[in-house]
């Protein structure tokens, strides 16, 4: 029965995220459901391992959602 419960809970979405030092070089790599704590960390679309000590390429990058309330005001002018 519980095999069953758990087909249809819903999962936590994981997310991933790239450590990047100064340079603008990975140094890390995380999967979560939140954002982690401290600088440096970036939210990317996949995690690839021939990224590390390299500079992340600009289209690995989560391209940020605009706001509901941002819309909300530009609606309303």
């Amino acid at each position: 029965m519980r095999l069953l419960v758990s087909l249809f809970t819903p999962r936590p979405q994981h997310r991933s995220f790239a450590l990047l030092d100064r340079n603008g070089r990975c140094q890390a790599f995380k999967q979560c459901s939140l954002q982690p704590m401290g600088e440096g960390w970036v939210e990317i679309e996949e995690i690839r391992l021939n990224w590390l000590n390299q500079p992340l390429p600009a289209s690995a990058r989560v391209q940020p959602l605009r706001s509901r309330a941002r819309s909300r005001q530009l609606l309303a002018i």
